[in-house]
């Protein structure tokens, strides 16, 4: 018997795509994401646009995809704090090592880390990606542990498989389909 996707009637979810070559990945979720009912808004960092365009985004969703700090005739309203309240939930995929230092640390130098720092309160589902060596790298780790133990941020994955480099570990970001499921139980 087939499993039934979950459905997000009418959720405000805020998708934030970082600079992983999983990426790709971010556009089928935003897209099973827009079909289950979500309004599904998204925040591009420079590297992740080097990876895929924001027209990806735009066209599967039919939402706005911000890609700066200094976006167009909005910047009066604070974008990011806009933003944050805007969402009933954040999706960060791929959350590389990038971000999710940056956001461990309070550092906000571009729109998706500023926008996560405003998200503290916010239910905030992480699905990491990056190289197995990265992942168990002690910093990372003590990054993760201030996300999920003080601010409470929930993690999805990441798995084990073949990494983008090539070799077989831990890394590979978790299949938009379990996503939507760790989002779900998190909006419940």
């Amino acid at each position: 018997m087939a499993q039934t996707a979950p459905q997000f009637d009418g959720a405000k979810i805020l998708l934030g795509v970082s600079g992983g070559i999983a990426a790709y990945k971010a556009a089928d979720l935003a897209s099973k994401l827009t079909a289950a009912g979500a309004v599904v808004r998204t925040i591009m960092t420079e590297s992740a646009r080097e990876l895929i365009g924001p027209a990806t985004f735009k066209a599967v969703t039919g939402q706005p995809v911000y890609t700066s700090l200094w976006q167009g005739a909005e910047d009066f309203k604070i974008g990011h704090i806009q933003t944050a309240n805007w969402a009933n939930a954040v999706i960060v995929a791929p959350a590389t090592a990038n971000i999710i230092g940056k956001v461990a640390n309070g550092i906000c130098d571009n729109l998706l880390s500023t926008t996560l720092c405003a998200c503290w309160n916010k239910p905030v589902l992480l699905a990491p990606a990056m190289n197995n060596k990265m992942w168990t790298h002690p910093i990372v780790q003590r990054n993760i542990s201030v996300l999920t133990d003080h601010l409470k941020f929930k993690m999805c994955g990441p798995e084990s498989g073949r990494l983008a480099c090539g070799t077989e570990g831990i890394g590979r970001m978790t299949e938009p389909a379990d996503i939507l499921e760790a989002l779900a139980k998190l909006l419940k």
